[in-house]
């Protein structure tokens, strides 16, 4: 087996371990995480009301991001000082996340009508009425 040490004394010593707590981040870092989950909610809002092309999965990939930016940020600290010290902040994204929502839920329901009349469409398409229970009598309507 190769000896690496000599590879290795050139880098710095470990200084943290993977159990190391991490601190609570500067509220400035909070603010900063919750503008960025603000804007990344709002694009995805507008996206979806007029980009039928908009890609969803990118646009939860970054709020999938930044929400686990803010949950490492949050470890260590005191949920009640957070609160009290961003609730502007976070009233502000719960609004835009509430709006974020409703056109999440327009969308879904636009893709549901068009996934239906396309059923309706192809089912229509398929059946010529040769051995429907319609054309023997035993349905009746």
């Amino acid at each position: 087996m190769a000896d690496y040490s000599e590879f290795n004394s050139n880098l710095p010593a470990r200084t943290v371990t993977a159990e190391a707590p991490i601190p609570f981040a500067r509220p400035g870092n909070l603010a900063a995480i919750i503008g960025r989950i603000e804007e990344v909610v709002e694009e995805e809002t507008a996206g979806i009301r007029s980009d039928t092309s908009y890609d969803l999965k990118a646009s939860n990939a970054r709020k999938s991001r930044y929400l686990y930016e803010l949950n490492r940020a949050m470890k260590g600290g005191s949920e009640a000082e957070f609160l009290e010290q961003h609730r502007e902040g976070l009233t502000r994204l719960r609004q835009k996340l509430a709006r974020n929502e409703a056109a999440i839920v327009a969308h879904l329901s636009a893709v549901n009508e068009v996934a239906n009349l396309l059923k309706s469409a192809i089912q229509r398409a398929e059946a010529d009425g040769t051995y429907s229970a319609g054309e023997f009598g035993w349905a009746k309507g």
